[in-house]
């Protein structure tokens, strides 16, 4: 036995670990290994003398080169100086499926292997760690083969640690996570809470997108195989492809809420649903019928391009939230780039790159925080301009008030003195009285003609203000009356069997066919069908959109005190009638002789 151990060190450079050794990392390009095409060889084959001579180093091996149809033996000789407290052989690649570790000190006559990988319940990892680590407790020479087989790209990287700096690695890098998937848990919470409160989709989009950044990572770094799914080896397979492909899911339809796509960038917009139909359909094959295709993760690029091509396009157009929206996936784009380079070894293994995902991660979820608040903040400021518009209009209304009262003051006192004039008249002769008199009720019916016509005329000229238009249709009798008189302008007919002759119904301004007997009200088969809201609102909505069109949604709703949707459905009524129907509706407004008051 020492004879053959003495062999293997012979015709190969072993690793030495001192007592001064904390650390050392062994890449796949610093280890002979040998690729197993036929995944048949066993331990006893490899081990042999004669077979070692087919284990070799290869300083060009980069990712592309990894067969996932083979298996990889990988041989290391280690030389222990000291093993108090210990040393580990650590694995970083928790994703590898099956890890057969043989391990063969100088005292021992045969090899003790240890069975690790994905594929396996967690409870069987000879240390409950998220890598895989192996004990060398004992000082001496160690040979070691391992055999890595994975539906993947596996990292096939050692490492060497001392039990005080695997603790001091270990405490930090867990710590690190806590604060990672702690700020998701809090974020999503509080997207949770202010989607409950405003009712913006957008919000419960955005917290699903986060938790399916966290799903991602507790897939990807192990985490949720330690603590979550740990007895469902299958699910652990699946996990990071099922959970990226909910990350671009819920960042597609985000984006499309966020940056309203379909109004700003319409093309986008389209290209984002085929993306998302395509990646769903593919989604499903992979899950049911091909689980190799969630290693194809660089396809994420596509549907994040696009979204970031977008963003930039609506910012070009002025919406000024879409900033730091922009510069949160430009980190996320970031990541996923650097990721891909590290797995094309475009860029060299340090932590700052094995990690970059993850910190783009957090840069991003920061900065669409940013995004949501902005975006608030600005809707904020656009209704406190509108506020202060409102409160501008109603100053000047005041002053027109004030000008008009004074204005009726004036020529009140100014007829008061010529009634007193001509009331001397009178008492000197009651002739001139009575002629007098004639004048005056001449004066009165011209003024209240004037005031008729000034009323039609403002009316008309789409000039009247909400508590003005009251004035015309105070309630909902004035308003069945106007629309019973122009319902019927060319006399009535029985809508079931064409009868001429009516009596009054017993609702207000309905009418009875004296043959049938049907009943039928103003607004039956009209515009006002089934209004669950005041008829003198609607008919000031009517007025609004067929003339002045002057406010929006929330300055009729704040009018009205009506809801936004119950307006905006009125409106899509009045919108789809015909241009005849439409002028048939406004005669309601001009034809001032049919209300109560005016006439």
């Amino acid at each position: 036995m020492l004879t053959y151990i003495y062999y293997i060190l012979l015709y190969s450079t072993p690793v030495l670990i001192s007592p001064q050794t904390s650390e050392i990392e062994l890449k796949i390009t610093e280890m002979e290994f040998m690729e197993d095409k036929s995944r048949m060889l066993t331990l006893q084959d490899v081990s042999d003398p004669d077979f070692q001579a087919r284990f070799n180093k290869d300083l060009n091996f980069v990712p592309q080169d990894y067969n996932t149809n083979s298996a990889y033996w990988v041989k290391l000789k280690l030389i222990v100086q000291e093993s108090n407290p210990g040393y580990l052989l650590e694995f970083f690649d928790q994703t590898i499926d099956s890890l057969s570790v043989h391990i063969r000190h100088q005292s021992d006559s045969v090899f003790t292997s240890y069975q690790v990988g994905d594929m396996l319940p967690f409870k069987e990892k000879p240390i409950a760690h998220k890598n895989f680590q192996i004990r060398l407790s004992q000082t001496g020479n160690y040979l070691v083969y391992f055999r890595v087989v994975s539906h993947e790209y596996a990292d096939i990287r050692v490492a060497i640690r001392s039990y005080s700096w695997f603790v001091e690695y270990a405490l930090a890098e867990y710590y690190l996570y806590g604060i990672l998937y702690g700020m998701i848990l809090i974020i999503s919470l509080y997207n949770l809470l202010i989607y409950s409160a405003m009712r913006e989709i957008k919000y419960l989009y955005y917290t699903f997108y986060i938790l399916s950044v966290g799903l991602f990572g507790l897939a990807v770094d192990g985490i949720g195989y330690q603590y979550i799914w740990t007895y469902s080896p299958k699910w652990n397979q699946i996990a990071h492809g099922v959970a990226l492909f909910l990350i671009i899911f819920w960042a597609i339809l985000f984006s499309k809420k966020f940056l309203n796509l379909s109004v700003r960038s319409p093309k986008i917009n389209k290209v984002l649903n085929w993306v998302l139909g395509l990646r769903v359909a593919l989604f499903l094959y992979a899950l049911f019928f091909a689980n190799h295709l969630f290693q194809f993760r660089n396809i994420e690029l596509i549907p994040l391009t696009i979204i970031f091509v977008g963003s930039i396009s609506v910012y070009k157009r002025g919406y000024q939230p879409a900033r730091f929206f922009i510069v949160a996936f430009g980190f996320l784009f970031l990541g996923f780039i650097l990721k891909a380079l590290l797995m094309w070894s475009v860029i060299p293994f340090y932590i700052l790159s094995y990690y970059s995902l993850h910190i783009c991660f957090v840069f991003e979820m920061l900065f669409l925080s940013f995004a949501l608040s902005d975006r608030v903040r600005i809707l904020k400021a656009n209704r406190d301009r509108a506020l202060k518009r409102i409160i501008s209009q109603h100053e000047e209304n005041a002053k027109l008030k004030d000008r008009m009262n004074a204005q009726l003051e004036s020529l009140v006192e100014q007829r008061t003195v010529e009634l007193k004039e001509k009331n001397e008249l009178l008492s000197v002769q009651k002739k001139e009285i009575s002629e007098i008199n004639s004048l005056l009720d001449l004066d009165n019916y011209r003024l209240r003609n004037n005031i008729k016509t000034i009323q039609r005329e403002r009316l008309q000229n789409k000039e009247l203000s909400y508590p003005e238009f009251k004035d015309v249709f105070p309630d909902k009798d004035s308003c069945l009356k106007a629309l019973s008189k122009r319902k019927w302008s060319a006399g009535y007919e029985c809508n079931r069997c064409e009868n001429y002759h009516y009596s009054e119904g017993s609702v207000p301004y309905s009418r009875r066919c004296s043959k049938c007997g049907y009943q039928e009200s103003p607004t039956t088969n009209t515009l006002f069908h089934g209004l669950r809201f005041p008829l003198e609102k609607a008919f000031y909505i009517l007025y609004e959109t067929l003339n002045k069109n002057s406010h929006t949604l929330t300055e009729l709703s704040e009018i009205l005190d009506l809801r936004m949707n119950t307006i905006s459905d009125f409106r899509k009524r009045v919108h789809s009638r015909t241009d005849n129907e439409k002028e048939n509706l406004n005669e309601i407004f001009k034809n001032l002789e049919d209300i109560p008051h005016l006439g």
